[in-house]
């Protein structure tokens, strides 16, 4: 497996961020919301309640019919709409305000994000139509494979959002990760292993290969060894002081991880997010995309741009290739 030399380290934000980013739609999704609120409280953080607006759905028509646009009328009638949300956030005692901002929402968070050092974001994911549970929408995505910082995307499937918000009075028990053996999962890694240390979480480290992948391993190879090389990610006072599992097994990789993250009970699930390839863009059922579909829990995710510099990246030519652990 290729080592290469991360140009990032954890930023203490991405632990116990002071800034939160809600981007929200409409409808509101009540359990994302109350998933950001209570991590805001949590955390002492300001709430940045977000929400980008299509210019051309807000048109409006004068008394001949003509359509035209109004921004002003169009940015105070979106900031009416999230004005409830905000007053919530307020009563429950956060520090909260309001951002829209015009165009598409995917750029716009993004933007805002990198602008006013936002340490994480919190946004939501639906189910739309039969075959729901096998994509996720193409802003959740885009971001959570684009943003400066930590993601977590809460599911269609997520249960009561207070059980997994990190709370002391419902403070995470365990935490899943899973990860490869290059350099971005060694930041994977490093940020499951703190919010762990944080929240004095038990810690299970799963790498997944793909069964076709099977035939191609080094005869030395051995779940062992790969276990060991896990474990060998994590700092030594990280081993010593945590409760730290490691699993390595083959199968199909986002079945393994919701099945394993089922199975105990995780509160919380981390892994790093590369840029998708055309056909997994198109089709949405690539990892990452099931497994949102399918969690039980909130999904933090880590885009690998982070974690590398730019020609450090990996070229990967073939679209059904798979990288472990970045997903």
């Amino acid at each position: 497996m290729t080592t290469r030399t991360a140009s990032r380290s954890i930023e203490s934000g991405w632990i116990k961020p002071s800034t939160i980013l809600f981007a929200t739609e409409s409808p509101t999704h009540e359990r994302a919301f109350a998933y950001a609120l209570a991590s805001a409280r949590e955390y002492s953080a300001k709430l940045i309640l977000f929400h980008a607006f299509d210019t051309l759905a807000v048109a409006a028509s004068d008394t001949s019919g003509i359509r035209y646009y109004n921004p002003e009328a169009a940015m105070k009638n979106e900031e009416k709409h999230l004005q409830p949300l905000l007053d919530r956030a307020r009563g429950a005692g956060v520090s909260a305000e309001l951002a829209v901002r015009p165009g598409l929402a995917a750029p716009q968070i993004l933007v805002y994000a990198r602008e006013h050092a936002v340490d994480r974001i919190v946004m939501a994911t639906r189910a739309p139509g039969r075959l729901g549970k096998l994509f996720i929408g193409s802003v959740a995505e885009e971001v959570l494979r684009s943003a400066p910082v930590p993601v977590v995307t809460i599911g269609p499937e997520m249960i009561d959002p207070q059980i997994h918000s990190g709370a002391r009075s419902n403070p995470l028990r365990h935490i899943l990760c899973a990860i490869s053996l290059h350099s971005p999962a060694m930041l994977v890694a490093e940020l499951a292993t703190r919010i762990a240390a944080d929240h004095g979480a038990e810690l299970t480290l799963l790498h997944v290969m793909p069964t076709r992948e099977e035939a191609r391993l080094d005869p030395g190879y051995s779940a062992t060894t790969l276990e060991a090389r896990m474990r060998s990610l994590l700092s030594p006072p990280a081993q010593r002081q945590l409760r730290i599992e490691s699993i390595s097994t083959t199968g199909d990789t986002a079945e393994e991880i919701v099945y394993q993250s089922n199975l105990r009970q995780s509160d919380l699930l981390v892994f790093g997010a590369h840029e998708a390839s055309t056909l997994s863009t198109l089709v949405r059922q690539g990892v990452i995309n099931r497994v949102l579909g399918q969690a039980l829990c909130p999904v933090m995710t880590l885009a690998d741009s982070i974690a590398m510099r730019s020609d450090e990246k990996e070229i990967v030519a073939n679209n059904e290739a798979y990288l472990a652990g970045i997903f």
